[in-house]
C-alpha cells in the first residue's frame, strides 16, 4: 500500500483531505501533527485504529529520519500559513524518498519550488506546491480554454467565499499582506497594487449572486505570464460572504496603506473567532470564477467565462481537490513527473473536480 502523511491533518483543509482518503484500499493514512490527540479523535471520527494517529512536527530538525521510519511515501503537507515558511518539510521529504504535496499559497512559496528541482529528480520524487485552487484549478481552467485563443491576452480570476470561513492558519496567511503593495501585469508593464483594496462587486451566477472582492497576492500572478507569454494582464480577487466582513478587512487594509496599523495579521484570530459566529447568518454559497480574453482563430475579440459555484459549505473542499486527486494517482502509480515544481500541467480539470464528487459543487462550463 502506498503511505501517505497529512501533515495538519485534522486541521481545516487537512481533515477534509484524510476524510476523502480514507477507505481507499491503495492508501495507507496516517493523521499526522504536533497534537496526537486531535489525530487521534478524527481516527475516532473516521473509524481508523490509532496506530493511524502520529504525533509529529513539520519544524522537527529529525522529520526526515521520522518520515522514514514511518515508510511514508507521500506527504501531504497542510499546515500553513506558507508565507515565511522555508523548505525543510519538502527537503525532508525528499531525503526519506517521498513524494511531497502542499496547499501552500504563498506567492514567492510556490513559484519558487523549483529550486529543489535537481533533488526531487535525482531521488526519483514528485515535489509540488501550490495543489489547491491556485494554481492547480485556476491553470487547469486556462490550460483547457487557452487553444480556443489566437492570443490570450487577459486573465481575470477570483474565489468568494461561503459562511464557512477558512482556517485560522489561512486566514492569517491572507492578513499578512493586506494592505501592502505588490506587483501584477497590467496592460503589459508590472505595476504595484495592494493587497485587499481596489474594491469591486462581482456577481456570480445564482445561486451564489453579488460579492465584493479585493485585490490579493497569489502564486498565479507570477506563473501565469511565464505559462501564457502573450498575457498582458493577470489579476486575481477575493471576497467573502458577508459584504460587512469584506469592508471590515477592506478598512484595515486602508489603515495598513496610510500607516495607522503596521499589519494585520493580530486581527485573524479575533476575525477568525467573529466569522466562525456569524456563519448561521451568511450565505453558505461560494464561487470561483476564471474570465478570459484576447483574439479568436476568426480574428475577432474572444471572452470566456468559466465558474465553479459551490452550496451547502461545501465551498472549503475545492482548495483540496488537488491533493486528494494527485494522492490518488501516486497510489495507483500513474505516470506524473518527477522533480520539483509548482502544481500547474499536472492535472486537468476533470481530474480535479472528480476529487470532489459527491459534493455540492458545480462547474459552469465557459
Amino acid at each position: 500500500m502506498h503511505t501517505i502523511l497529512v501533515l495538519g491533518g485534522y486541521g481545516f483543509f487537512g481533515g477534509r483531505i484524510c476524510a476523502a482518503l480514507h477507505g481507499n484500499e491503495d492508501i495507507r493514512l496516517l493523521i499526522g501533527g504536533r497534537q496526537l490527540a486531535k489525530a487521534r479523535s478524527l481516527c475516532d471520527e473516521l473509524g481508523l485504529g490509532h496506530t493511524h494517529a502520529v504525533g509529529i512536527d513539520a519544524r522537527d530538525p529529525a522529520l526526515a529520519q521520522r518520515l522514514a521510519e514511518l515508510q511514508v511515501n507521500t506527504v501531504i503537507h497542510t499546515a500553513g500559513p506558507f508565507q515565511g515558511q522555508d523548505y525543510a518539510v519538502a527537503k525532508a521529504a525528499i531525503a526519506a524518498g517521498a513524494n511531497y504535496i502542499d496547499l501552500a499559497d504563498g506567492r514567492d512559496f510556490v513559484a519558487n519550488i523549483g529550486s529543489l528541482n535537481a533533488e526531487a529528480a535525482a531521488r526519483g520524487v514528485l515535489v509540488t506546491s501550490g495543489a489547491s485552487s491556485l494554481p492547480a484549478l485556476s491553470s487547469a481552467v486556462v490550460d483547457r480554454y487557452a487553444p480556443r485563443f489566437a492570443r490570450l491576452e487577459r486573465i481575470r480570476h477570483g474565489i468568494a467565499s461561503g459562511a464557512r470561513s477558512p482556517g485560522l492558519a489561512t486566514m492569517t496567511g491572507i492578513f499578512s499582506y493586506c494592505g501592502k503593495p505588490f506587483t501584477r501585469l497590467h496592460d503589459g508593464q508590472w505595476r504595484s497594487a495592494r493587497g485587499w483594496l481596489g474594491l469591486e462587486r462581482y456577481r456570480f451566477p445564482h445561486p451564489v449572486g453579488n460579492r465584493l472582492l479585493g485585490a490579493c497576492d497569489v502564486p498565479d500572478l507570477v506563473l501565469f505570464p511565464q505559462r501564457y507569454p502573450q498575457l498582458r494582464s493577470v489579476s486575481f480577487q477575493a471576497g467573502f460572504a458577508s459584504m460587512l466582513g469584506h469592508l471590515v478587512v477592506w478598512a484595515g487594509a486602508q489603515g495598513v496603506r496610510f500607516g495607522l496599523l503596521r499589519s494585520m495579521r493580530s486581527w485573524a484570530r479575533p476575525l477568525h473567532r467573529i466569522a466562525r459566529w456569524m456563519e448561521p447568518l451568511v450565505s453558505d454559497k461560494g464561487g470561483m470564477f476564471v474570465e478570459m480574453e484576447g483574439v479568436g482563430h476568426d480574428g475577432a475579440p474572444l471572452a470566456l467565462h468559466w465558474h465553479v459555484l459551490a452550496a451547502r459549505n461545501h465551498g472549503p473542499h475545492i482548495p483540496c481537490g488537488a491533493a486528494i486527486a494527485l494522492a490518488r494517482k501516486l497510489a495507483r502509480g500513474d505516470a506524473l513527473p518527477r522533480g520539483a515544481m509548482p502544481c500547474v500541467g499536472l492535472l486537468s480539470v476533470e481530474e480535479y473536480l472528480g476529487a470532489l464528487k459527491g459534493l455540492d459543487v458545480r462547474e459552469v462550463p465557459a
